[in-house]
């Protein structure tokens, strides 16, 4: 409780601070703010860390899933199954501390994304235009989200949506693969010889959850946009495929779905990243797959709050009872 009481009141204070381009030149010496979608800079907030204060990861080590014995069965990890290679599972509780990893599996250079305010877990291809990139952490937030930046040419990206928002790839987007969060044991399962990303060689409290009791607090941090409609708290877990988001909560209840061209499949077995202290102890949210109706294939898609879908999706559809 200290830890968390300490790291809220550091957040606030940070960002309750907001600044300009011209206040972040001198940061950001790189960064092209003449080109930017952007149209009102107070929605930049600082999270608190610096630039690169949260450690973005490349090329992590692996070890077989099987051999892993410090992970708990329920611990959410980030699968990734691309066709001919080996699957992999990145666990959150390495991407708590880090949010990033860039890797390459087989010929498709790959990032793993995680931003704990927004419960959202998304793999991009970092490939645009032909050229490879590497990204980290900014440190600053938009709608609560992670700011992510590239280091080719520092331009800034919103990770929610793969999106350039300010900098030479302003209006790029990110192509997202396929990839979702389930308990560590389900991945294991499927994959008894698939790879997980080993520990990282970081001192963090790694297993441990800063943000405890978060995904059940009435308001989410750092967040000065709207609540979503129909009476939706903002902090509730939607599936998001496309523009349109399903809550958490009926697919729970009714165990699959049918609609828009999509199957989403709910299973228990995966616990809550922002619940209790010990990510292992925390209540069961459940797991989530995501397939095309007809071909059967997996689907991008995102596990993310209602208000972080509704600030980036506006306009979107509300895939209610």
């Amino acid at each position: 409780m200290m830890f968390r009481a300490l790291w809220i009141s550091v957040v606030f204070v940070a960002g309750a601070v907001v600044a300009e381009p011209s206040d972040w030149e001198r940061e950001w010496p790189d960064t092209d703010f003449s080109k930017t979608t952007i149209t009102d800079w107070q929605e930049i907030l600082s999270g608190g860390p610096p630039k690169d204060g949260i450690p973005a990861l490349s090329d992590p080590s692996y070890i077989l899933a099987s051999d892993e014995t410090r992970i708990g069965g329920k611990e959410p990890v980030i699968a990734l199954e691309l066709d001919g290679e080996t699957p992999r599972a990145f666990p959150i509780r390495y991407l708590m501390w880090h949010e990033i990893v860039n890797d390459k599996i087989g010929s498709v250079p790959v990032a793993v994304t995680f931003c704990p305010l927004c419960n959202s877990a998304v793999v991009f291809d970092r490939r645009v235009n032909g050229d490879v990139l590497t990204f980290g952490v900014s440190g600053k937030l938009r709608h609560s989200d992670m700011v992510m930046y590239d280091r080719e040419t520092e331009s800034w990206w919103q990770q929610a949506i793969g999106t350039g928002i300010v900098g030479d790839y302003t209006g790029q987007e990110l192509t997202q693969i396929p990839a979702w969060m389930e308990g560590f044991e389900q991945f294991r399962e499927r994959n008894p010889e698939g790879l997980v990303m080993a520990e990282p060689n970081w001192p963090r409290a790694y297993g441990q959850n800063p943000y405890r009791g978060y995904d059940s607090s009435g308001s989410p941090f750092l967040y000065r946009g709207e609540n979503p409609p129909h009476g939706i708290p903002p902090l509730v877990r939607v599936v998001r495929v496309g523009d349109s988001a399903w809550p958490l909560s009926r697919l729970a209840e009714e165990g699959e779905v049918v609609e828009n061209g999509v199957k989403i499949s709910w299973s228990a077995g995966q616990a809550s990243a922002l619940d209790q202290a010990n990510i292992a102890q925390s209540r069961d949210v459940g797991s989530i797959r995501v397939r095309d109706v007809t071909t059967g294939a997996d689907v991008a898609h995102d596990v993310m709050f209602a208000f972080a879908f509704h600030a980036f999706w506006p306009d979107g559809n509300w895939m209610l009872q």
